[in-house]
């Protein structure tokens, strides 16, 4: 396990004096490596907490650049950065946030076999994308890989976040995916209020966290829905 340093460990303190946590768990997250998939809305949200919690290694992989109407909700970049790649601006900000952890980043769209010899470096994946493609793709190759993925979607002012751990008798994405059907409405279609994506970004951070660390019941099973119109929170239970 990697030791913490003087400086992490005052970083982290209020993490590590939670019984859950403890040096061992703070330990566990320097050592662990995540992959969030999109930085948009809901991967800027996620990966400023993950880093700022300490986690020792995020994987950043997005093919697009900063545009002026992605900085209403995509906090991790702003006005100097438009046109910049988004993996890259966000490894500013993060860098900026948090200097003791290491940030790779992937500017492609990455093909299914990429993805297949990619995640299973991981401990674990966030979906963070904003279509049903790459989110069956990804749930495909996690599902390959037994690698837990937390994925996550926000648009108007709803979002929903699950887990899949890919265990005997678990559900995956697919079975959201028959449930709803394939809604390819996004949010420049149907527009997206800024906190829902921080909402959802924020309880995936805490779910991949949660996973690493092997404390508390995750979402696996089931699926939070967040309607932030009327504020309810609804729990769905997913089919195995």
């Amino acid at each position: 396990m990697t030791e913490l340093t003087y400086q992490e460990e005052l970083r982290y303190n209020r993490q590590i004096i939670l019984k859950s946590v403890d040096f061992d768990g703070q330990e566990k997250l320097k050592a662990s490596k995540m992959l969030i998939i999109g930085l948009g809305g809901l991967g800027c949200a996620a990966a400023q907490y993950l880093a700022c919690s300490g986690v020792g290694q995020l994987t950043l992989v997005d093919f697009d650049h900063v545009s002026l109407s992605n900085l209403q909700r995509q906090v991790l970049h702003n006005d100097s950065r438009l046109e910049m790649l988004k993996v890259e601006s966000a490894k500013i900000s993060l860098q900026t946030l948090n200097p003791h952890i290491q940030i790779n980043t992937i500017a492609e769209r990455l093909t299914e076999q990429a993805m297949n010899e990619l995640i299973p470096q991981f401990n674990v994946v966030l979906d963070c994308s904003d279509n049903v493609d790459t989110r069956n793709q990804l749930d495909r190759c996690c599902q390959k890989a037994k690698i837990p993925l937390v994925s996550g979607a926000a648009i108007r002012m709803e979002g929903q976040i699950s887990v899949f751990t890919y265990e005997k008798n678990s559900p995956t994405y697919k079975n959201i995916s028959q449930l709803f059907g394939e809604n390819r409405l996004s949010c420049v279609e149907a527009g997206v209020l800024s906190p829902i994506v921080g909402v959802v970004g924020a309880i995936q951070a805490l779910e991949a966290i949660k996973l690493c660390l092997n404390i508390g019941n995750t979402l696996c099973g089931r699926l939070l829905m967040i309607d932030g119109m009327n504020m309810q929170i609804r729990e769905l239970k997913l089919p195995k």
